[in-house]
């Protein structure tokens, strides 16, 4: 598995709090509840949705880009209710055993502590399962949160790529965030 990052099956995880698996179109309403939120979506590479039809395409894509082998998101799920809050995942570069991560979640469930739990868990599932070398992150400047979030799980700043991101039709500034097996 370590040498092309191929994987069988969707792999399920959980930890004491939440379950991260696969999303499916049953998931759209919880999916477009998160992404319709303009705080979400702030600091994200997608626009703020405004039908369920984007969480359904959303969810199509992102199937498509797992049978594919290009990355995996899992949907972030309570254990108590099995409701999807947000979302974390990959996409790699099997070559250089690297992947990107990239995460958002429910602004109601900000501050609890689960985006740290849930980027720990996939980390430590990238690290030890698909033998990756190193993961990347790329934030936008003014997103302080997510800085803090990667640096307290130990990833290093490898300073500002000027003009680096092409979204919401414009180009920005990104930090790009570095962590090594």
């Amino acid at each position: 598995m370590s040498n092309d990052f191929s994987l069988s099956s969707f792999p399920q995880l959980e930890t004491e709090r939440l379950f991260f698996r696969e999303t499916t179109l049953h998931d759209a309403e919880a999916i477009f509840a998160v992404l319709s939120d303009p705080g979400v979506t702030k600091f994200h590479d997608l626009d703020t949705f405004t039908s369920i039809t984007e969480a359904i395409a959303l969810i199509e894509r992102r199937a498509k880009r797992f049978e594919r082998g290009d990355g995996i998101r899992w949907g972030i799920a309570r254990k108590q209710d099995n409701v999807l809050i947000g979302s974390c995942g990959f996409t790699w570069n099997p070559q250089e055993h690297a992947a990107e991560v990239g995460y958002e979640l429910a602004s109601t469930f900000w501050r609890q502590g689960i985006m740290t739990e849930a980027v720990s868990t996939i980390l430590q599932f990238g690290f030890k399962k698909m033998g990756l070398r190193f993961v990347v992150a790329q934030v936008m400047l003014d997103n302080i949160a997510s800085k803090k979030l990667l640096e307290k799980l130990g990833f290093h700043s490898q300073g500002v790529l000027k003009q680096y991101g092409f979204f919401k039709g414009q180009f920005h500034d990104l930090e790009q965030f570095v962590l090594h097996k």
